[in-house]
């Protein structure tokens, strides 16, 4: 799932992080893969920004279910800017977890994340 924003990169990071909140979801960790790259290897990237969401009453319906779910978790959803410098949001898609199940109560957690994901991506402009 990816949304084109028309915000720069540091208000579409914190308005990302907001609609994130107002979907249930908080930020666990947060990846900055550019300074990483240039310190690591001293190379330059575009701005690119991993946060780590999760929704904590999501993940623990799935949790209860199969543990192996965790090797998904948290959400990586990603700010960053394009190679024409413009900044777009992609989040990954929680029902990527169908791989690991066909339960009926499983796959309803799957599409209620998808959907707070996708509800998120939408509020941003």
């Amino acid at each position: 799932m990816i949304k084109q924003v028309s915000g720069d990169f540091s208000s579409t990071v914190e308005a990302a992080k907001k609609a994130l909140a107002d979907n249930g979801f908080g930020v666990l960790t947060e990846i900055d893969v550019s300074a990483t790259l240039k310190k690591k290897l001293d190379v330059e990237y575009p701005k690119t920004l991993i946060l780590g969401a999760c929704n904590p009453k999501l993940a623990h319906q799935a949790l209860q279910f199969d543990a192996d779910i965790a090797t998904l978790m948290p959400c990586n959803v990603v700010v960053r800017e394009n190679a024409e410098g413009q900044v777009e949001v992609a989040a990954i898609n929680p029902e990527i977890g169908k791989t690991l199940t066909s339960d009926a109560t499983m796959l309803e957690v799957l599409e209620q994340g998808t959907q707070k994901l996708r509800s998120a991506l939408n509020a941003l402009s």
